[in-house]
This record gives structure tokens, sequence and C-alpha cells, in this order.
């Protein structure tokens, strides 16, 4: 089978744990950044400008664009024999791609709010600190990684562009989406030992190893409401 269709775990397994086929913020790292950072701006400034039909069109392309990474991604793993149950969607940022279908079917302040406050600080971590850095950049599974994360970060800066403004009077309805999609989660990860919403491990990421620093290995979840709040606080 061709190194294209190879997983982290795959590729892992054949060099080593800790293999990287590409370094934070080297060439590779910083082009995906460059990337978003230009679409960002560029279809920001235009979403800001266009008219509601327009508007409309870009985020139902946006919502297809992501339902349709989420399926190679699932597909490709099944039919090269590399599926398992941590491919399941129901990362934060998998579980965020169906907020934004959700979004786009019926719009709503209160999913957007949980876009802004959850989906787009989740997709900006992503980027800032990849963890598939064992795929090279000609590989399925790094393909699917960055590009399902740009388009999870563009969703929300399209709905800030086109005036939607984070309130602190709606955090309790993030808060209350946090609690009702993390506590039946946090029995999926003890049933299948998995790792979903890094509930059980701090997967090495920055953000969860600081809040781990601070309310300890078991408890570092705990931090998560306090980045909720910082980012809402920032918006006023």
């Amino acid at each position: 089978m061709s190194s294209f269709w190879y997983t982290g775990a795959t590729l892992e397994a054949l060099h080593g744990e800790g293999f990287q086929s590409f370094t934070l913020f080297g060439p590779i790292h910083l082009f995906w950044l460059g990337l978003c950072a230009v679409l960002a701006v560029t279809l920001g400034i235009w979403y800001h400008r266009a008219v509601d039909f327009a508007r409309r069109k870009a985020l139902i392309v946006l919502t297809v664009l992501l339902l349709a990474d989420e399926a190679f991604k699932q597909i490709g793993t099944a039919v090269t024999g590399q599926w398992t149950v941590d491919y399941l969607p129901l990362h934060v940022c998998s579980i965020n791609i169906f907020v934004c279908l959700l979004n786009t079917l019926r719009p709503s302040d209160r999913l957007k709010e949980i876009l802004y406050a959850v989906c787009l600080p989740g997709a900006a971590i992503a980027l800032l600190s990849p963890t598939w850095l064992a795929e090279p950049m000609w590989n399925f599974m790094h393909l699917h990684s960055e590009t399902v994360h740009i388009l999870l970060f563009l969703y929300p800066v399209l709905l800030l562009a086109g005036g939607f403004r984070p309130s602190a009077k709606r955090l309790k309805f993030v808060f209350a989406f946090l609690g009702c999609i993390g506590v039946p989660i946090y029995f999926v990860n003890k049933k299948l030992d998995t790792n979903f919403f890094f509930l059980n491990g701090t997967e090495n990421n920055p953000i969860t190893e600081f809040f781990a620093g601070i309310f300890g290995e078991r408890l570092y979840f705990l931090g998560y409401p306090f980045l909720v709040a910082a980012l809402a606080a920032a918006s006023f």
C-alpha cells in the first residue's frame, strides 16, 4: 500500500513512536498556517461585503466541504483496513462539523456562540500544535487534518465577519453543550479506551498540559471552562 494511505499510527508502527515527517513551524507547517491566514482574511473581507444570499451559499459550501472531508477520512481508513474506534467523529473538532451543519440548516445565535467559543479556539489550537506530525504532506490523513481544521476555523470567522457578536449571556448554552456532550463521551472513553474530547489524557497538547500543571493529570479538563470564559471576555 502506498504511504499516501498510511495513517499516523501506521507510520509510527513502521518507524517508531515519536516519528515525525515534518516539524512544528517548519516549512510545511508554516505553509498551512499561511494558507489559513490568507483564506481567513480574503474570505472574511468578501463575506463582510457580500449580500445575504451569497453568505448563505458560502456557509453551505463550507458545510458540504466539512462533511466530505470527514467522509474522506472515514472511507479512507476503512477501505485500507486502518479504521479503529478512535476515528469515530467524537473528537471536539469532529463534533463541531455537525454544529456547523445544524447552524447552516437552522441558523441560531446559540449555535454560533458554541462555534465561536469552542470550534474557533479548538481549530486554532489544532492548527498551531498539530498532532499529525508523523504524516507527510502528501498523505491522505495529513491533507484531511489540515483542511478540515482550516474549514472549521473559517466557518466561525465568516460568522464574525458577517456581524455575529459573542455575548456573555449565551455562555450558559456553551457550558450546557459541553456538559451534555462531555458526560456521555467520558463513559464512551471508559468503555472503548479512547480519548475523545481529551478527557482521559492530555495527548501532549500544550494547552491541556498547561491545565494539567494547574489542576493535575486527572482533573486538567477543569481548565476548559476558564478557557471558554477567557475567550468570551476577550470579545468585549
